[in-house]
């Protein structure tokens, strides 16, 4: 259950997400910076160290969300979906990246779409695993949404879609205090479909946004509803290296 919205600028672009979970699943950990395959990373973690959104110093980032369309779990063993996005963290292309999630025990892995941003190459990539094959979408560098609800997806896409492409109409479409208004949304309604999702056993636990401009990435990051919040409360800074590739 997540909500991740792209949206492209002309030297740079934004990238903000929802995690959806369980009430009972223990809180994430902040963005802490590490070094993975020769490259500067940021990115929040679970307790175990996987991780669901990431950043690196070439401007690449990288978010994972469940795919509940596909219902049937991996067989024996699994292996947590957080570790596919620190797998491909330090890759500064789709290329590499796809080479990367080719070696993991994907048949461990449960279901999984995952959005690779690449800003050198001007392309947003979508790989989906649905426990039989792994299918990679390229999309265009252009404002769009990636939506999972383990509830209802279809209707959490539908609705949040809508919610979407209603906001891209205001004036402010495309601005930081836009995507957090998004993001923070309600809209048609408090509840299960909400951007903004709470229900009864599962709720919005954390939001993270990336800023990438040509010489800076940041990331913000708050382990609370966003509608709790108007700006997240720790800012993590990375040099882009060299500029974005």
């Amino acid at each position: 259950m997540c909500t991740v919205s792209f949206i492209a600028r002309r030297r740079g672009y934004l990238l903000a997400m929802n995690r959806d979970e369980k009430r009972t699943r223990p809180a994430g950990l902040p963005p802490r910076l590490r070094v993975h395959d020769g490259h500067a990373v940021l990115g929040p973690t679970e307790p175990g160290g996987g991780s669901w959104i990431t950043v690196n110093d070439t401007g690449v980032a990288f978010a994972l969300i469940n795919w509940y369309s596909v219902p049937a779990p991996a067989s024996s063993g699994p292996v947590s979906r957080g570790e596919v996005v620190n797998a491909v963290s330090g890759e500064i292309g789709s290329a590499a990246a796809a080479e990367k999630l080719a070696v993991l025990p994907l048949k461990k892995i449960n279901p999984f779409r995952l959005i690779g941003v690449f800003p050198g190459e001007k392309k947003m990539v979508e790989w989906r695993w649905d426990l039989i094959e792994l299918v990679r979408r390229d999309h265009a560098w252009s404002a769009q949404q990636f939506i999972s609800s383990g509830l209802d997806e279809p209707m959490a896409q539908r609705v949040r879609s809508e919610t979407f492409h209603r906001a891209q109409r205001q004036s402010s479409a495309g601005t930081l205090a836009w995507l957090r208004r998004l993001h923070r949304s309600h809209t048609p309604a408090c509840g299960p479909f909400s951007t903004c999702m709470h229900r009864a056993d599962a709720a919005t636990v954390s939001y993270t946004e990336v800023a990438i401009t040509a010489s800076k990435a940041e990331m913000r990051h708050r382990n609370a509803p966003p509608c709790e919040l108007s700006v997240p409360a720790s800012i993590n800074t990375l040099e882009i290296n060299g500029g974005m590739v």
